[in-house]
């Protein structure tokens, strides 16, 4: 099969091309100096010109507090970049997988968020995020859409990367406690990925790794991994105020693709584990 992938220079783009010449497809990742995905001639142009069967969809205005400041920069991708992915796919009758965020969800149901849980974003991100989901079902109905939380991989522009470099300058660091989801490593999220795409799953699915954990307790499992032995405390939100509101309580629950696939999906914990051994060049733990 052919794939296009775009926002290549994301952490989970970056995990999609040595998987998928594995089974021998045919992969190009462009960037967005290679496809700005909000530009409709662009798009119309790449699609044409390429002829893919699958568009996997990676590209993201993802800085949730900048969000705040420049919500249309954040709604000119998150949204008018899906709505123009998604017309071009439905013409050209191609598959298109998009990525959606927890941060739909405003975190007050004290459970898992289902897909069928009706969204309600307190933020400009999580509010750019759900418009691209309607615009996504508006175009094509040849569609999957898999919503993620706390995304972490190689790269730099995840909490796990942060935080190993917070852990140099400081024995002692503050994480906040009181917001809590799903950590979700990137070749977990590839692996699943094609295997829905291989089985036809069509709609929208939760795809999280197991579990849930605060910022607080992911940071502590993290550094005791690490073998570090920084001094981790608890603190509320409000002791780094920033522009964006988060939500309490955002994990959603994978049970539903589980269940589609026949599969078990790991856990957090084994997740930030394969990452400090591929990351950080340790043996496996």
């Amino acid at each position: 099969m052919k794939f296009l992938i775009t926002g290549a220079k994301g952490q989970l783009a970056s995990d999609f091309p040595a998987a998928l010449k594995d089974f021998n497809h045919e992969v190009l990742a462009l960037d967005r100096e290679g496809l700005d995905i909000a530009d409709p001639d662009g798009v119309m142009e790449t699609v044409s010109e390429y002829q893919p069967e699958v568009v996997l969809n990676c590209a993201a205005y993802n800085l949730v507090d900048k969000a705040e400041e420049e919500p249309a920069s954040a709604f000119r991708v998150n949204a008018k970049g899906v709505r123009n992915l998604a017309a071009v796919c439905k013409k050209n009758n191609i598959l298109l997988v998009h990525y959606g965020s927890d941060y739909v969800f405003d975190g007050t149901k004290e459970d898992f968020y289902k897909e069928e849980d009706d969204p309600h974003p307190i933020n400009i991100y999580g509010e750019s995020k759900l418009e691209g989901e309607r615009r996504l079902q508006e175009e094509t109905d040849k569609f999957l859409l898999l919503r993620l939380s706390w995304v972490f991989g190689e790269g730099q522009q995840n909490f796990l990367y942060k935080l190993s470099e917070w852990t140099k300058k400081s024995r002692i660091l503050r994480i906040v406690s009181d917001q809590i989801s799903v950590p979700t490593y990137t070749k977990d999220i590839v692996s699943l990925t094609l295997f829905a795409i291989n089985k036809g799953l069509r709609g929208t699915y939760h795809l999280t790794n197991n579990g849930y954990a605060s910022r607080y307790e992911v940071a502590r499992y993290f550094t005791e991994r690490m073998g570090l032995d920084n001094l981790i405390l608890p603190v509320n939100s409000d002791y780094f105020p920033v522009p964006a509101k988060r939500p309490f309580f955002s994990a959603m629950s994978n049970r539903k693709l589980a269940d589609e696939l026949n599969v078990e999906i790991p856990d957090w914990k084994t997740g930030i584990d394969r990452y400090i051994g591929s990351v950080f060049k340790k043996e496996e733990i």
